[in-house]
């Protein structure tokens, strides 16, 4: 694999460093409840969706592989074993900077990435340019101004070797961001409506559109203009 490195790793570098405690992760009781509720707040975003499918900052493949993608990209090689294990296609790279053609993909999707990306306006900027003309973007994320991105800010200030290095964004702020690129919002679905700290044995199903509050929030993008807005008061 190449060994360039975009010149500020310090969103990704921890992945590379501790790719095997970010994936274990997923197999802990709270860990699999979580992801299991986040997974199906993107799911339903997908439905009927053009291929081929991509997603960005595929990470350990746990998303990519519970949702089909066909292919995975990161900048990190030690995430990206995993991913390649759970059977996506992968591929180092940037999100600023993807290595494909233009309209090549159905969907592309970033799933808690955002957040630990150094320019996501030029990302999604790349979103759109490698997107088929009845392409969508989806993108999961933790909004700051919730109680889960509040505590999430939190642990990154206490030097959690994750969380530092991340920078959360409002739903809104991240509809900006889209719309400058090109897209118009026209689906969206949220969850984690539970405080951080309660321990349930099975968080809520999700709900349609931008729910206040919500701890995950999935955005889907066309590029056709015609898109719908966030829903009132958001």
């Amino acid at each position: 694999m190449p060994q360039e490195r975009e010149p500020n790793a310090a969103g990704w570098a921890p992945f590379e460093r501790l790719a095997e405690r970010y994936d274990a992760w997923f197999d802990g009781e709270r860990g699999r409840r979580i992801f299991r509720v986040e997974a199906d707040c993107i799911r339903g975003l997908l439905k009927d969706m053009p291929r081929p499918w991509l997603e960005i900052g595929v990470g350990t493949g746990r998303f990519a592989a519970e949702l089909g993608m066909d292919e995975g990209i990161d900048p990190s090689s030690a995430v990206l074993k995993y991913a390649a294990g759970r059977g996506i296609a992968t591929r180092i790279g940037r999100a600023e900077e993807l290595p494909f053609s233009g309209g090549r993909f159905g969907v592309v999707m970033l799933v808690v990435t955002i957040c630990f990306l150094d320019n996501p306006g030029l990302a999604l900027g790349e979103c759109r340019r490698v997107l088929r003309s009845d392409g969508h973007a989806v993108v999961g994320l933790v909004p700051r101004d919730s109680a889960w991105g509040k505590m999430y800010a939190r642990k990154g200030a206490e030097g959690h070797p994750f969380y530092s290095a991340a920078k959360f964004y409002t739903a809104r702020e991240i509809v900006k961001l889209a719309e400058r690129a090109g897209f118009r919002l026209n689906q969206a679905a949220s969850c984690l409506f539970e405080e951080p700290g309660l321990e349930v044995d099975r968080y809520q199903r999700p709900r349609e559109g931008v729910v206040a509050d919500a701890g995950f929030v999935g955005l889907r993008f066309g590029i056709d203009r015609n898109g719908g807005k966030l829903e009132k008061g958001e």
